[in-house]
């Protein structure tokens, strides 16, 4: 089971790598020091969405080698599901990152939707 959750987190990760006109903010989890058990919902979520991307053969996993670009996204979709930023913007954002991989981020989008 925890092979399973680190797998899946690890693809959430990889997941994500685009960008959008909108300006990125400063990373709102360090920003607004979200309790616990905010932060537990967030990952279940998350972890659901990086699992169904695991069976998902147009998903093409994201460029994330390194600690930014990881915390990079990681904030980026804190922000959607938290609704700091609209859906919107997180596609902005994420195609103007990473321009080739829009069905990733609308994937994404539609996940955290479909489980928020």
């Amino acid at each position: 089971m925890k092979y399973t959750h680190s797998v899946a987190f690890a693809t959430l990760i990889a997941l994500s790598t685009v960008g959008c006109s909108h300006k990125y903010s400063p990373p709102s989890i360090q920003a607004d020091q979200p309790s616990t058990h905010k932060l537990a919902r967030f990952k279940r979520v998350m972890t659901k969405v990086a699992k169904s991307t695991q069976y998902n053969k147009r998903y093409h996993r994201m460029d994330l080698n390194t600690p930014e670009k990881k915390a990079w996204f990681k904030d980026l979709m804190y922000q959607l599901w938290n609704r700091d930023i609209t859906r919107k913007a997180f596609l902005a954002e994420g195609y103007q990152r990473y321009p080739g991989h829009s069905y990733e981020f609308y994937f994404i989008a539609e996940g955290f939707q479909k489980n928020s």
